[in-house]
């Protein structure tokens, strides 16, 4: 398992291209297929207040949840990708379940919340964003990798 700069570019970037479709996703079709809107930056704003006793506005913390979703998921997604040999569907799935394990059963109750939010509407909506943002990350990391080795 060998980690290389450019590696981590190609996560980055497809973890940039992953944090737009999340976006759009959570804006544009979750209210159609669940109700609610994902807005994990409130969820930012929350932890932020509760923790730090800093409050924040909502373009700040939306900038910190898409920069940790860029970035810090890009890079989780591929210490999975590595760590299962380059299986993109296996290794995305396994980081996202975990990522949206940590999001809806450790930060929203350390919001108070109940555990995975009572597996209700948003947590089954983030479920699918959380899954999707990890599978879309390890194809595109497959793909240019693919694309490396061909040149």
């Amino acid at each position: 398992m060998k980690f290389t700069r450019n590696n981590f570019k190609i996560a980055i970037v497809g973890g940039i291209v992953a944090q737009i479709i999340f976006e759009a996703y959570a804006w544009l079709i979750s209210p159609l297929l669940f109700g609610p809107e994902l807005q994990p930056a409130k969820l930012v704003m929350g932890l932020f207040q509760k923790y730090l006793g800093i409050s924040i506005t909502y373009p700040v913390a939306f900038g910190i949840h898409a920069f940790i979703g860029a970035i810090g998921f890009g890079l989780f997604t591929l210490l999975f990708y590595k760590l299962l040999n380059g299986r993109p569907i296996l290794s995305g799935a396994i980081s996202g379940l975990i990522l949206w394990f940590v999001a809806q059963g450790i930060l929203a109750p350390a919001m108070g919340r109940e555990f995975m939010m009572g597996l209700g509407a948003y947590t089954q909506s983030s479920f699918i964003a959380h899954i999707g943002m990890a599978l879309i990350i390890t194809l595109f990391i497959k793909w240019r990798l693919s694309i490396v080795r061909l040149s």
